[in-house]
């Protein structure tokens, strides 16, 4: 197992792209802390995976846009399992709206968990690495928006544009203590955030045509990238972002 004896933090892990990454984590073997915010049984279908497949996990509700509950979390993590080596910032919101139109609210609103959060979490997450003194892994994930623009989101583009320099940045600040720092930066990749676009047959067929693979991107697929930027295979990958988009990078906006 390529993660055995490794304890992971992966935030917004109770569904989607978050939840498929703290299953495969934890068949690899990690121990894993399973971030969420909502209602207390929110992550409990991720927890019964890890069960299933004997794994070990821990949930901790934790806001990441707030400095007290991420130390906390961080503190839980390491009081729970004696350390912590992997980070994952996969929080996320996005609210679509024409940018004449965009409330200060919603920017601050997203900027707060799609960016402020995964600074926030990295650095307390590589505080705790730097004192373990065995490097470690942060994994972002971000989204092929961090290069492409998309109209009427302005402010998740906006945010994942930021993703992309904090992750450039920190890993070359952070490599002297061997923490590697990359994105994972996902195309349309099937999950509730993308229930609007199911729900509009001709936008989703627009969408399919923008990607030569013709499909929908699996949570699981995003998982097994993030699995490979955690192990020690990719312990000579930092400052990078792994774009995983069935080539929607290389064909949208071409039909």
């Amino acid at each position: 197992m390529k993660l055995q004896n490794k304890v992971a933090l992966v935030t917004g892990a109770s569904s989607g792209i978050g939840q498929a990454i703290a299953i495969r984590f934890a068949r690899e073997g990690a121990r894993v802390v399973i971030d969420y915010v909502g209602k207390p049984d929110s992550p409990s279908l991720a927890e019964k995976a890890i069960g299933a497949a004997g794994g070990v996990c821990l949930a901790i509700e934790a806001d990441v846009s707030k400095p007290e509950e991420v130390q906390a979390l961080v503190a839980g993590t390491v009081k729970a399992f004696g350390r912590l080596d992997i980070a994952v910032n996969n929080a996320g919101v996005e609210k679509k709206a024409p940018f004449v139109d965009y409330s200060l609210g919603e920017l601050q609103r997203i900027l707060a968990i799609n960016l402020v959060g995964p600074f926030l979490v990295s650095q307390a997450a590589a505080r705790q690495m730097i004192l373990q003194g065995q490097g470690g892994r942060v994994i972002n994930v971000s989204s092929v928006h961090e290069d492409l623009p998309m109209p009427t989101n302005a402010a998740y583009c906006a945010s994942k544009g930021g993703l992309r320099m904090l992750m450039r940045t920190i890993a070359v600040e952070l490599a002297k203590d061997q923490i590697t720092v990359n994105n994972i930066g996902p195309g349309a990749v099937f999950t509730p955030i993308d229930s609007d676009i199911e729900a509009e047959p001709k936008v989703e067929q627009a969408l399919m045509r923008e990607i030569p693979l013709g499909r929908w991107g699996k949570p699981d697929e995003i998982a097994g990238l993030a699995v490979f930027l955690a192990s020690d295979e990719a312990a000579y990958v930092t400052g990078a972002t792994y774009f995983i988009d069935g080539g929607m990078l290389r064909q949208s906006g071409s039909y």
